[in-house]
This record gives structure tokens, sequence and C-alpha cells, in this order.
């Protein structure tokens, strides 16, 4: 029994082992080039055989109103924190103990976008400590500016549809370089329940986002 137990505590270590060694090769080679697939494209193509609507762009052809909508929107101390917004978690937390439900996440686009490159959207305690240590790797590895463009090129915008270049493509039809303060709050906005307002954009609740997006993206901060 014994040994048993051992065997299973050693092949779990060397998972993990496995596991760290994939995502840190993988933050080394995305460190310089494009991010052409995630996990989440990858099991969102498995789920029906779709193809996936992705190009990816350099984050100097990315329209400034879109990357200050999309900080705005999702994390407006991006440039202020290194992985985790502590006061953003535990603002989070107190709502959802007030509603008794999980009606707020404190999730940071660091966070945000390890998951979305290597794990699932099932919530479990094994995926958030490794999206966890995913997050501390990138903030040590990589500038503010290139997790900001790989966030903006790999995030969901829609059905089967991910990275800003896409979306610019799908909704209005024009590059991501020529969106305006407008098109740019409406992409944002459709984050994080991207599908279902791609069918409802009369949403109220994503029109209010689209209104607080445009009100404060001029205060929106963003590498440079």
């Amino acid at each position: 029994m014994k040994a048993f137990v051992l065997r299973a505590i050693l092949l779990l270590l060397s998972v993990l082992v496995i596991i760290q060694l994939w995502i840190f090769s993988s933050l080394v080679w995305w460190r310089s080039h494009p991010v052409e697939n995630t996990m989440f494209m990858r099991l969102d193509y498995l789920s029906d055989f779709q193809p996936i609507e992705h190009q990816w762009v350099d984050y100097d052809q990315i329209s400034i109103h879109f990357k200050r909508a999309i900080v705005e929107a999702e994390d407006a101390q991006f440039l202020k924190h290194h992985g985790f917004d502590w006061g953003g978690i535990e603002y989070a937390l107190q709502r959802n103990i007030n509603n008794e439900k999980v009606v707020a996440g404190g999730s940071t686009i660091s966070q945000q976008l390890a998951k979305n490159l290597f794990f699932y959207n099932r919530r479990s305690y094994f995926r958030k400590g490794q999206e966890s240590i995913a997050t501390v790797l990138m903030e040590r590895m990589w500038t503010k500016q290139r997790i900001l463009e790989v966030y903006m090129n790999s995030v969901e915008f829609g059905d089967h549809l991910y990275g800003i270049e896409a979306a610019s493509r799908f909704y209005f039809n024009k590059n991501a370089a020529d969106l305006n303060r407008e098109q740019a709050a409406f992409l944002a906005a459709l984050l994080p329940n991207p599908k279902y307002y791609q069918q409802h954009r009369k949403d109220p609740k994503f029109l209010r986002k689209q209104k607080l997006i445009l009100k404060y993206i001029n205060y929106s901060q963003v590498p440079t």
C-alpha cells in the first residue's frame, strides 16, 4: 500500500513538473513569436470542429482606443500590479459574499491570459493554482506591453472568434488599427460574455458597460 501511494505521489509530481516545463518553454517561445493557438481556441474547435477565426497583429497595429478600452474594461490597475490585483480580489469576494453567489471576479488581464493560453474554464483549485504559477512566470518573463499584446490577440470576442483583428473585421469590416472610440468600447464591453452579447447587443447591462468604458476611456493608462 505504501509503495502504491509513493508511486502515485511521484507520478503526480512528475505531471506537475511536465506542466511547468511546458508553460515555461511556451512563454519563452511566445516572448518573441506570435501566439497562433491557445488552449481555449483548441477546446472551442474540438467542441464542434468549426473553424476558428483568428489573425495575429502586432501591438502598433491596434487602435489606441481599443488598448485603452480593454484595460479600462478588464483591469484598470494593469500597469500597477504584478499579476494580481489584491484590492480587486477583495472587492469581488465581498460582492460574492453579499450576494451569496458568484457575481464578480477579480482576475487581472495577466491571470485571464494565463488561463486562455494554457488551461480551461472549469473552476478547480488545481487549475487556479497552476494559473497563478503561470501568471507569476509571465509577469517576470514578459513586459506589460507584451502581455497586453498577446491578450488582445487571443481573447474571445464571439462564436469561434478570437483576437482583435478578427473581431474588428467581423463586427465593423475594418482593421484593428482603424477602430474609433465607440467601436473600441463596443468590443471591450463584449467581455467576459462575448457569445451572449454577440446575439444580444441591446442588452441593458451591455449598453451600460459601453457607456462606462467611454466615460473613463481617456483616463486609462496603457503600455507604450
